[in-house]
């Protein structure tokens, strides 16, 4: 079954359209070293909960709004590798990252279904 590395990023709303040009830059990238899909999902409905939510576990600001982005990979042997390529890759220098990258939640994970 595939890989899928999931993302959850806290981005200023000032910042959407530099958001959406970072990720019309990095997509291809991703793709080309072996990504099958990138998808990345503006916030819409992401109430603040009481005890857990998503704009809590990034500590979301008032000014921002939850993007939650995933790329499935064919599997972690060519995430890993695709993973190596892309953090060095000189494409991506210079490229503004319109979040605070401290707070973003990441992790990858096993397809165990997917119908």
């Amino acid at each position: 079954m595939n890989y899928v590395d999931g993302f959850v990023s806290p981005v200023p709303l000032a910042k959407k359209e530099a958001y959406i040009a970072m990720a019309r830059v990095s997509t291809p990238i991703f793709k080309e070293f072996g990504a099958l899909r990138v998808v990345e999902c503006w916030g819409d409905d992401v109430p603040p909960g009481k005890l857990t939510s998503l704009p809590m576990a990034v500590k979301c600001e008032p000014d921002e709004v939850v993007v939650f982005s995933w790329i499935e990979w064919p599997n972690k042997a060519v995430r890993d590798d695709g993973m190596k390529k892309f953090m060095v890759d000189k494409r991506l220098e210079g490229l503004e990252m319109p979040y605070d990258g401290k707070r973003v939640i990441f992790g990858g994970f096993q397809v165990i279904m997917d119908a």
